[in-house]
């Protein structure tokens, strides 16, 4: 790799990705602004991202940066381009244990899903992890709700 991202953001006038990187040999720190030129309001944030990832003039420079934190960038972009504002765009990213996601559309129900199974990922212990333990049993506090359906089913067994 020839180059290692240090910081990456977006910006809105004109709409651009600036990524901020090191040249491994030379150690010198450099910005590059990537113009996204197609990228509209009704655009698919992840395509985008992908075809940005991808493409042969910034290939090398994205490597290292995943595919998740332009998938970010571009829907911080497209909330701007649709009238949000950032902290709106910003709270989307954040998950909030009491929200129902049942009443949400489909693509923020795949947003949500993809930063739970990010968090999985990022908490989840491997038996090759030093801290693994087999079997481990861990003692919850009872809920304070009631649930009528629950006393119901303990009375039968």
């Amino acid at each position: 790799m020839l180059y290692e991202a240090k910081r990456c953001g977006v910006t809105f006038s004109p709409a651009s990705v600036v990524l901020i990187y090191q040249h491994t040999e030379t150690k010198k720190i450099r910005k590059r602004i990537i113009p996204l030129r197609n990228f509209s309001k009704y655009s698919d944030y992840s395509l985008a991202a992908e075809r940005l990832k991808n493409n042969p003039r910034h290939r090398d420079y994205l490597e290292a940066v995943s595919q998740s934190q332009l998938e970010k960038l571009h829907i911080i972009l497209r909330d701007h381009m649709q009238g949000h504002s950032l902290e709106h765009s910003l709270a989307s990213f954040q998950l909030d244990p009491d929200q129902d996601l049942n009443k949400l559309d489909d693509e923020e129900l795949a947003r949500k899903k993809g930063q739970m199974d990010e968090l999985f990922e990022k908490n989840r212990r491997r038996k090759d992890d030093a801290d693994f333990v087999y079997d481990l049993e861990v003692e919850f506090n009872k809920s304070t709700r009631d649930c009528s359906w629950d006393e119901e089913s303990d009375n039968e067994f």
